[in-house]
């Protein structure tokens, strides 16, 4: 089985301006050391109108972490007013694009078909997605989480090549346990990912499967990363509001050490 690099994302939806963003960066850089980010792969995914700063401070600070961000559309330019195209973050070496994350599927309507175009999208820009499924607490109650989770996982890489597969990134997050204090157990969010690693060997080759990275989100903080991150299919987390604080992010790109 190849070796998956782990991966840290830190997705601070609406939250931070460009001089929040830069004090929260400049604390991180001296809180993670050269072998935190040997081992672990970490990106910061701000709002649209940090991006510009965080390239540059990143980039003249050579901080080794990865600029992403949290939506894109699928058209290269047009007439979609408030929208931002792919080929604009790529402009701006944004590496990894959040898409189909619960809020946007919920909140903004992204449906599967929506999804699977902005998917492809940033592929064809250059950058990496990270697709998200997940379920909401209703859902799981009536026993469908299997279903919605594999359904969202064949329409987000029914049109991809086995080579794209392996190299994106998939993220379960539990739409019951964003923001909301509560966890999936560590045992859950691993038969979960099993599940969505299982499905993308069903369709796109156990060499596929073995390599697509597998993140897991919902209220994870240094507290819990550790076990999460000993699960063999995890692979990575998605996080959300611990990422806005410079110390809890950092312990949990170093869950090695907990």
């Amino acid at each position: 089985m190849p070796e998956r690099t782990p991966l840290i994302s830190g997705n601070w939806k609406m939250n931070l301006n460009h001089f929040e963003a830069t004090a929260l960066l400049d604390k991180l850089r001296y809180l993670l050391t050269k072998e935190d980010t040997e081992s672990v792969d970490v990106s910061v995914h701000p709002p649209f109108t940090d991006i510009r700063t965080v390239q540059t401070f990143l980039e003249s600070e050579k901080v080794p972490i990865a600029i992403g961000a949290q939506n894109c559309h699928w058209e290269a330019n047009g007439a979609y007013t408030g929208e931002v195209s792919p080929v604009f973050l790529a402009k701006l070496n944004v590496s990894y694009v959040i898409v189909g994350h619960s809020e946007r599927r919920q909140l903004f309507g992204d449906t599967d078909v929506i999804v699977q175009r902005k998917v492809g999208a940033v592929f064809a820009h250059g950058m990496t997605p990270i697709l998200c499924c997940g379920e909401t607490l209703a859902e799981r109650e009536a026993g469908a989480a299997h279903g919605i989770v594999t359904g969202q996982i064949h329409a987000g890489i029914d049109a991809l090549k086995p080579d794209q597969v392996a190299s994106m990134v998939i993220a379960y997050e539990p739409i019951w346990a964003i923001g909301t204090g509560q966890t999936a157990s560590a045992a859950d969010a691993q038969e979960a990912c099993g599940w969505i690693r299982a499905k993308v060997a069903e369709m796109k080759g156990a060499e596929a499967a073995a390599a697509v990275r597998i993140q897991y989100g919902g209220s994870v903080k240094s507290s819990n990363v550790a076990e999460l991150m000993g699960q063999p299919d995890i692979d990575g987390a998605l996080v959300g509001g611990a990422s806005l604080e410079a110390e809890e992010f950092a312990r949990i790109i170093q869950f090695r050490l907990a």
